[in-house]
């Protein structure tokens, strides 16, 4: 898989994108993640990406000019999936849209800034649009890391055991149930005895309950939409 991240401000991708699973992945040869500096296809002496907005307002906005440049670059190498663009009124990030995009070849994710783009990237560019939550961050470095880790802890090889990610919250529509690990009695806070008994049956019985009660509790939006 090749993750190509377009970018303004290239810097705060490289620290969540070079440690933990995705470092692995990438070590492994699992991903390639290639950061594309927006103002490497700026073509003032200023590398200027932002400008004033049509009809005045608040905040600058990108310039369609270095994004279409740095798109054409690349699709001239090879075909994108998706062309994603990180946006806080995208459509809301969720497991089963990261389980979908891991089985993706290729893609771009284009990091936001300022104001956001100039709508016409997004009108004959962009392919989706995704938003890690309401609310709003500086920019969509962020929310792009987000994306391609949620990704790339995905793909077979990325963890070392890869039955872990099948047990994690979201994957199935429920939360997932509650861990413990030695010692089984803490200054008198004691595992559940179930999960010391080695019934493996019951045991799994007890994590669904779990898993149900705690997205009854939490996050019952989950099951109204089962």
């Amino acid at each position: 898989m090749r993750i190509d991240i377009l970018s303004v401000l290239p810097e705060l991708l490289s620290s969540p994108l070079d440690y933990s699973i995705v470092k692995r992945a990438r070590d492994k040869g699992l991903v390639e993640i290639n950061i594309v500096n927006l103002h490497d296809y700026s073509t003032d002496k200023y590398r200027s990406v932002d400008d004033y907005a049509f009809g005045g307002g608040a905040g600058m906005v990108m310039m369609i000019g270095p994004v279409y440049r740095a798109l054409e670059k690349l699709k001239e190498e090879r075909t994108y999936d998706e062309i994603i663009y990180t946006s806080p009124d995208g459509e809301p990030f969720t497991q089963k849209m990261a389980n979908e995009l891991s089985l993706k070849k290729n893609l771009v994710i284009l990091a936001g800034h300022y104001k956001g783009i100039d709508q016409r990237i997004r009108d004959n560019l962009v392919t989706r649009e995704i938003s890690v939550g309401d609310y709003v961050l500086s920019g969509g470095e962020l929310p792009a890391a987000v994306i391609t880790d949620a990704i790339v802890r995905l793909l077979p090889g990325a963890m070392s055991d890869e039955q872990s990610a099948l047990t994690d919250s979201f994957q199935d529509d429920l939360l997932a149930p509650p861990v413990y690990t030695r010692p089984a009695d803490f200054m008198g806070w004691k595992v559940p005895d179930i999960l010391l008994s080695g019934h493996a049956a019951e045991i799994d019985k007890w994590r669904h309950e779990q898993s149900l009660e705690r997205t009854r509790r939490l996050r019952p939006d989950l099951l109204n939409e089962r």
